[in-house]
């Protein structure tokens, strides 16, 4: 989002305590509390693109939460919903109908400013394709959030350093992400989603352009995040053995969840179409 003096610097005042939402439930054991309220959630959330006959419903009708400390793998087929669910958790879209509810605000009910600064301030980004800026520093971009958040070019230096060395990459700092390879371009898009210290990491496909080795190490990485920071992770993947790594599973099917695999349990049917799906 482009940076203009009339846009405000801080998040919506209703989301300001306890900013960092990372550490409100969760336990110097790495547990959350699944009895308090709901880092995230959706109540009876639809997405519907197009209009009358070229309507299409991307999503039916969800209900769902993440709690802090969460990690979640999110999976399906394509068309299932789970890109639609994404954006709408990275506040890039808004539901048609019912609520998405951070830390219990309705996001709905916020402006493009707020949702923007609600981006900013408590959610990372990993992508597939990494993008990075090609010409620019390992540094430079993993500094990039902190510039639109107006810091400091000494602080933004300190902590993109930090960043830069808990992702594994001391003394990469200063080559191109054409001098780096796809597992390092990887580490320095996450080490630019955590630079921020983000309440909740959304990960679309982290390992979709990585080799199995690469990809192993990504998953520990993020792992890593999730249980020694409470870092709350939710990531979008095709492959099996990447979701073995998350908390939760959760399988999507024509816009509804199909299923949910609590990690060490058998996968819990839910109501699907009438019916009950294994």
């Amino acid at each position: 989002m482009k940076m203009s003096a009339s846009t405000p610097q801080s998040p919506p005042p209703h989301l300001q305590h306890g900013q960092h939402g990372h550490h409100d439930q969760h336990d110097q054991h790495g547990h959350h509390d699944h009895h308090g309220q709901p880092l995230i959630e959706f109540k009876r959330v639809t997405k519907i693109y197009g209009r009358d006959q070229a309507a299409m419903k991307a999503l039916a009708g969800i209900d769902l939460q993440i709690y802090a400390g969460d990690f979640v793998a999110v999976m399906g087929p394509s068309g299932s919903g789970k890109s639609t669910s994404m954006n709408i958790f990275g506040c890039l879209d808004i539901p048609t109908s019912g609520s998405y509810l951070f830390k219990g605000i309705e996001v709905g009910t916020l402006s493009r400013d707020q949702r923007a600064l609600l981006r900013r301030h408590y959610l990372g980004f990993v992508f597939q394709g990494f993008d990075l800026l090609n010409r620019t520093s390992a540094l430079e971009n993993v500094e990039l959030p902190l510039i639109y958040r107006r810091i400091p070019a000494r602080e933004r230096h300190r902590r993109g350093l930090r960043a830069l060395e808990a992702v594994g990459l001391k003394g990469w700092e200063t080559h191109t992400p054409g001098e780096l390879s796809g597992g390092q371009q990887q580490r320095v898009a996450i080490a630019r989603a955590m630079v921020t210290e983000p309440a909740v990491l959304l990960a679309d496909e982290p390992t979709g352009n990585l080799d199995t080795v690469r990809s192993q190490e990504i998953m520990e990485l993020l792992t890593a995040f999730n249980q020694e920071r409470g870092i709350t992770i939710v990531m979008v993947t095709h492959e099996r053995d990447m979701a073995a790594y998350a908390k939760r599973t959760i399988r999507f099917r024509d816009g509804l969840i199909d299923s949910e695999e609590q990690i060490g349990n058998a996968i819990l049917p839910l109501e699907y179409n009438g019916g009950t799906v294994q």
